[in-house]
């Protein structure tokens, strides 16, 4: 039984580097400088996040229903993943945008409201 790995140090959060492995079966130990993956890096809830967003497909609407959060909030884990993982986080849309999203979401405005807003 082992423990999971864990990405960042407990004392100063800095990432972590793999230095030894081991195989279970012949008890062979490699030691070297090894890199984790980008994904060893995400918090176990952007883990179950995208686990979610690849059972579904990609499709919003069913990470929507799984997870039952609104569309804003499904574009927000997804673009605080992007941003983990190294990634820009995407241009042309801002939290002001996706608060509209949702605001026309809970039926607060209108689409014509919806739509003058975010053209501002």
């Amino acid at each position: 039984m082992g423990y999971e790995v864990i990405s960042k140090c407990p004392v100063c959060s800095k990432k972590l580097k793999i230095t030894r492995l081991k195989c279970e079966s012949c008890n062979t130990i490699i030691e070297n400088d090894f890199h984790m993956s980008k994904f060893e890096y995400l918090t176990r809830d952007q883990l179950k996040f995208i686990e979610v967003f690849l059972k579904c497909r990609g499709n919003i609407k069913d990470v929507e229903k799984e997870l039952k959060i609104s569309y804003p909030t499904v574009r927000g884990k997804l673009d605080e993943v992007l941003v983990s993982l190294g990634y820009d986080k995407p241009k042309g849309e801002n939290k002001d945008s996706l608060k509209v999203l949702d605001a026309l979401e809970k039926g607060e405005i209108t689409t014509e409201e919806a739509i003058k807003l975010l053209r501002e």
